[in-house]
């Protein structure tokens, strides 16, 4: 049978062709006891081992691992397994379809609901490093948050909700980010712009994809040039001498937002 004729196919396979890569965390007394059970009614596995082919006659275990690990148990020369393909998304979803793996959302663009639901379940696990979160004080403040643009979790712990810088690390198990694109603001005139403008410019300049001016401090740089006289200023050009990280070199990078009308 051919490798992709296999694919979904349920086939009885030989335990030792079958290797089991990630332990599992179940306690001995649930695998033994199960193990007896099974052995007890037959020793057949009605639940399939999930298992992805890595060789001729060779099999690694991607979901359902504790049926393989109570098999093994119960000594069961052969197997039922159904044969999946090799993606990498094929392998987490059926980790996660056998509740092996969490599900994790993007926070960038996650719904409030979904926000509500995966902080609810933080909030609610045994030991829970989350316990005297306040679920709907946190789900509004991190659903109000220009999270969309977030590069890591830090921006919570200043949101007053309960997530302090020790306990943020416990989001990650149910969130990831994704940060999207940071929109392109309107030109601004360096002449009349007011700091929060000028500010927004350059932040949008800064954290463009491979920007040449990602080393410039933005708060240094939006400082010195709101504060220089850049309404008499005939070109960009006296902001190389400002000492913010915008020299020669990147000075035209500006012209994309920038512009002067003394």
């Amino acid at each position: 049978m051919s490798n992709l004729s296999k694919i979904g196919k349920l086939i009885h396979l030989y335990r030792d062709e079958i290797e089991l890569v990630e332990g599992i965390d179940a306690p001995e007394f649930i695998i033994s006891s199960t193990a007896k059970f099974l052995d007890e009614t037959g020793g057949r596995n009605w639940v399939p081992v999930i298992v992805k082919e890595v060789g001729e006659d060779k099999y690694e275990v991607i979901g359902n691992s504790f049926i393989y690990v109570v098999a093994e148990a119960a000594g069961l020369e052969k197997v039922w397994c159904i044969i999946a393909d090799e993606r990498e998304d094929t392998e987490k979803i059926s980790k996660i379809l056998s509740g092996e793996k969490i599900p994790k959302i993007n926070l960038s663009t996650a719904t409030r609901d979904e926000i509500k639901s995966a902080l609810q379940y933080l909030i609610e696990k045994p030991d829970s490093q989350l316990k005297g979160v306040k679920l709907p004080v946190a789900t509004n403040r991190i659903d109000e948050s220009p999270r969309q643009y977030w590069k890591d979790f830090k921006p919570i712990t200043k949101l007053g909700c309960g997530i302090t810088t020790a306990k943020v690390n416990a989001l990650k198990e149910v969130f990831y980010l994704i940060p999207q694109p940071t929109p392109k603001p309107e030109k601004v005139n360096l002449s009349t712009a007011t700091e929060d403008d000028i500010k927004a410019a350059l932040k949008y300049l800064i954290e463009k994809p491979n920007s040449k001016l990602k080393q410039v401090e933005l708060a240094k740089a939006t400082e010195c040039i709101a504060e220089a006289p850049r309404q008499n200023w005939k070109s960009l050009q006296p902001i190389t001498k400002l000492k913010c990280g915008i020299g020669k070199t990147k000075i035209n990078l500006l012209k994309e937002i920038f512009y002067l009308n003394p």
